[in-house]
């Protein structure tokens, strides 16, 4: 019998085409224009910090966490999160966010922010960020702005625009 087991591994270069047609199907064509997206587009995402997950050679699963300043912090911005489909509701998306976070962590990363669901995230350490504390470059819902802090007191250090940094 074939091991179907869930591997996490560092997302390779030859996983973008995969990656990119996972993100079309979760997503849509309105990823574009969403925030999150335009941010991460202008500076790209970590390699080194983005996963991508797999049931035997099947891309089921992949988190992408991508260099900002907060303000004058730097910080990490966790998106785009995509399970496929017909993998949902199985831990594959939770099992990503708590290994982005730990390796993060170990790199001694700060901060990690995202637009997403408060409710989902809550459990990873995430809450809100106060309204006009940061600022991200387009429209966002206040109560889906969110930050998870790495190390002590990061996100109250944080303050002023949300903008790309180049990856490490």
């Amino acid at each position: 019998m074939t091991d179907l087991s869930l591997t996490i591994r560092a997302e390779h270069p030859s996983d973008h085409a995969a990656i990119e047609r996972l993100h079309e199907r979760a997503f849509g064509p309105g990823r574009f224009a969403r925030t999150a997206f335009r941010l991460r587009e202008s500076g790209g995402h970590d390699l080194f910090l983005s996963f991508a997950a797999h049931v035997g050679t099947l891309l089921v699963g992949s988190v992408r966490l991508s260099p900002v300043w907060a303000g004058d912090e730097p910080a990490l911005v966790l998106g785009p999160l995509t399970v496929d489909p017909a993998f949902m509701d199985r831990g594959i998306g939770a099992a990503l966010v708590r290994h982005a976070l730990e390796r993060a962590q170990l790199r001694d990363e700060r901060l990690v922010l995202l637009v997403g669901d408060a409710k989902y995230y809550a459990r990873f350490g995430f809450k809100p960020v106060t309204a006009g504390q940061l600022e991200l470059p387009g429209p966002v819902d206040p109560a889906r702005f969110l930050a998870c802090e790495l190390r002590e007191n990061a996100l109250a250090q944080a303050r002023g625009e949300v903008r790309p940094r180049q990856s490490a």
